[in-house]
């Protein structure tokens, strides 16, 4: 994209070019300085006002991302005590170069997840914070979380993301420093174990406003497909019995997708790769995913940049939203994002393969969208209407390109109630039920539309949704392939209970 093309997309954006220099030489103040402006109202002052929870009034798709690294994801020198801490060993932006780019990339929501370390808790608070404060004020159109990369005990990292209220520093600093296993110096090995991840998720749990926990690339460290490392079937079930309102899912396609543009891995999936960019629990038709919706479990999938350093300065990262997105139902607002994402009305896409996407289940006169669940009658007709609407790209994306959707598949699995294996990784019930090209799709004004029906449904069941750039009938092992050539778009599940 060229930078007429931003002026044309919106003028007031700053160019690629002026963006780049400004994240690299750090003059990223005076880049904001035209879109300084009060720091919008909590949304329980002002957009939450007479408005009830789930009342849907107001919401649209907003896109987003949960895990961005700043400047403060940096280094300990542990030879003082307490530790000294550096900034940009790790990631090497400000927050504020964050957010600015999450908004030329078309982001309202994104979120501040930084690594741990000893004493980190206490950097959060005193050093990092101030600086969240502070991009709210100078780019208030981006909703900015607080929250951190969780160093999740037992298992790999997590988004550890808190509400947004007076108190969201302090919350976040009691959990980070009573349960992050790298946070105690000198280090306690009591911390890294999945007792104290249990502990953690019931005190998250009981708080008054309740965080959520998202775990991040989750097959990074398995060595093949089906072979888990430091996340494994059994903790997602473990986790999720204990606070399913708090832990609801994994990233679906993990970021660090640019790691082919320089040589490297999509994902830094060294051991075993991503599918189409996303990770195999996701990928794979019947897989980890499948299983745990099959037994019932609201467990929902993402994507993230997990910026650290972008490609073209040698690192292997996009700016936050530039390929990966994560669309969530909802209003403007912080609760009402979070309620989205507690709620899995979310649906994802890599390379603005798509900007909207819709999935609905209807019988019997009642409809089911994306994480809602249907109820139907067994005395009655049970066929169930499945309309599946997109809204392709209508121009180009961060590439110059214009992606066009090939096909959309329509995936379906039943619910059987909760394994007997807490490590099982199939579903064999899920399956491809119908393919769809472009012939069988029907224009709808902007939007692209797909019926199909599921005849004679007997017992509970849940439907998804993907759709791909490619040829591939399944999307596979990812090699050095540009990301650019290879897109995908997955949703979220609707649900039917049949009574």
């Amino acid at each position: 994209m060229t930078d007429k093309d931003l002026e044309q997309v919106e003028q007031s954006r700053l160019s690629r070019r002026q963006l780049v220099k400004y994240a690299g030489v750090g003059a990223t103040l005076a880049a904001a300085g035209s879109v300084v402006a009060a720091t919008p109202a909590f949304a329980d002052e002002e957009d939450e006002r007479g408005r009830k929870p789930g009342d849907s009034r107001g919401r649209v798709w907003r896109a987003g991302d949960h895990h961005v690294h700043s400047e403060y994801s940096g280094e300990f020198d542990t030879s003082s005590n307490p530790p000294t801490f550096h900034k940009g060993a790790d990631a090497v932006y400000p927050i504020v170069t964050n957010a600015i780019m999450a908004k030329n990339f078309g982001l309202t929501w994104a979120m501040c997840t930084d690594h741990g370390g000893p004493t980190h808790s206490k950097v959060n608070l005193e050093q990092a914070y101030p600086d969240l404060l502070l991009s709210r004020k100078l780019v208030p159109e981006v909703l900015q979380f607080w929250g951190m990369e969780f160093d999740a005990p037992s298992l790999d990292h997590h988004t550890l993301m808190i509400p947004r209220h007076a108190d969201e520093a302090k919350q976040l600093f009691e959990l980070e420093s009573r349960f992050a296993k790298y946070d105690a110096f000198p280090t306690d090995p009591g911390r890294d174990t999945e007792a104290k991840m249990i502990e953690f998720l019931k005190v998250a749990r009981d708080m008054p406003l309740k965080p959520l926990v998202i775990a991040h690339h989750a097959s990074r460290s398995a060595p093949g497909l089906g072979v888990y490392g430091q996340d494994t079937p059994r903790e997602f079930r473990n986790g999720n019995n204990v606070a399913p309102d708090v832990y609801v899912g994994f990233e679906g396609a993990p970021g660090h997708q640019a790691g082919p543009l320089n040589g490297g891995k999509r994902g830094g999936y060294g051991n075993y790769p991503t599918h189409g960019g996303f990770d195999q629990m996701t990928a794979r038709v019947g897989g980890l995913w499948d299983s745990l919706l099959g037994e019932g479990r609201r467990w929902w999938i993402t994507a993230t940049s997990d910026s650290h350093v972008h490609w073209t300065r040698g690192g292997s990262d996009f700016w936050p939203g530039e390929y990966s997105k994560t669309y969530v139902l909802a209003r403007q607002d912080y609760a009402d994002i979070m309620d989205g994402l507690r709620n899995g009305r979310i649906w994802v896409t890599t390379g603005d393969l798509i900007r909207s996407l819709d999935l609905t289940a209807t019988c019997q006169g009642r409809t089911a969208e994306m994480g809602e669940t249907i109820s139907v009658s067994r005395r009655n007709r049970t066929d169930v209407e499945i309309e599946i609407r997109f809204r392709p790209l209508d121009g180009r994306n961060a590439n110059g390109d214009r992606p066009e959707v090939r096909r959309v598949d329509l995936i379906v699995g039943n619910i059987t109630g909760p394994s007997a294996d807490v490590n099982a990784d199939t579903n064999p019930t899920t399956r491809v039920v119908a393919r769809f090209g472009p012939r069988d799709w029907k224009r709808q004004g902007a939007d692209l539309v797909i019926r199909h029906t599921l005849r004679d449904v007997e017992q509970d069941m849940y439907a998804r949704v993907r759709g791909t750039s490619t040829d591939e009938m399944e999307p596979l092992a990812d090699g050095l392939e540009s990301p650019w050539d290879d897109l995908w778009f997955y949703s979220n599940p609707v649900f039917v209970r049949v009574r």
